[in-house]
């Protein structure tokens, strides 16, 4: 720590040198204490449309000291927080995209989906607003296919019926969206591995940890005897852990 270096204690190599610890420079040993520390605010995010450098004011109606608001400063407070509202988005542009980020985030929690996904599905979206695409086309669609395009690009296994259950549009809607993003932002997307589906199946259907190996074995048959190619890998998977069962 004092000279900033990894050292081997066997052989004395100087593994890393240099070092620069980020985090902060005091400790704290509660949540409050933290809290009270802390002098910087949250990182940045894409999933607000100004990544989170705006502030907020509260719904606590607390003051400074903790105190409870009076009637009348609650009432100037609302209104502070109104107008604050109204110029966080200043033209039609930033309005359709915070609206965009917010169905993206309204999609991603009914799914359950985690925070790197709502995050890759949000810098999707915003490429799509920077290379102007979706001048004429439904905000939800190309949201909903951005939430798609992440989840294939982080390997989640979700299948476009999912998507379009959960945002309420037509699967082919959002398969269009899908296919048209994919072209014009020249993506790649790794093909779905019916692997990850036996995982998926498996917890879903609470199977025992000796049926998902043996759905693993019977799918690594499958591929040896070439029985996979040109199937669908959720159907692949749904049969490997039928069998296993």
């Amino acid at each position: 720590y004092e000279t900033a270096e990894i050292v081997c204690m066997e052989c004395g190599i100087v593994i890393a040198a240099k070092l620069q610890d980020r985090g902060p420079e005091w400790r704290a040993f509660n949540k409050e204490q933290r809290t009270k520390r802390t002098r910087v605010g949250a990182p940045l995010t894409y999933t607000i449309h100004d990544k989170g450098l705006s502030t907020m004011i509260d719904w606590h109606d607390r003051d400074v000291y903790g105190r409870r608001l009076s009637p009348g400063q609650k009432a100037q407070v609302y209104r502070l927080r109104k107008w604050q509202r109204r110029i966080r988005v200043s033209d039609a542009t930033e309005r359709n995209l915070a609206y965009a980020l917010s169905e993206i985030s309204k999609i991603a929690n009914a799914l359950k989906l985690p925070k790197n996904i709502l995050e890759t599905a949000s810098v999707v979206y915003r490429r799509a607003v920077k290379e102007r695409l979706i001048r004429g086309r439904s905000i939800q669609g190309v949201t909903a296919a951005a939430i798609y395009v992440a989840c294939r690009q982080c390997g989640l296994p979700r299948t476009l019926e999912e998507i379009a259950q959960a945002s309420n549009i037509n699967k082919k809607e959002v398969g269009r969206s899908y296919r048209f993003l994919i072209r014009e932002l020249d993506y790649f997307v790794p093909p779905v591995k019916p692997s990850q589906y036996i995982t998926k199946f498996s917890n879903q259907l609470t199977m025992q940890g000796k049926v998902e190996e043996i759905a693993h074995k019977i799918l690594k048959t499958a591929k040896k005897l070439r029985l996979t190619s040109g199937r669908g890998p959720t159907g692949i998977a749904a049969a490997a852990s039928y069998i296993a069962s």
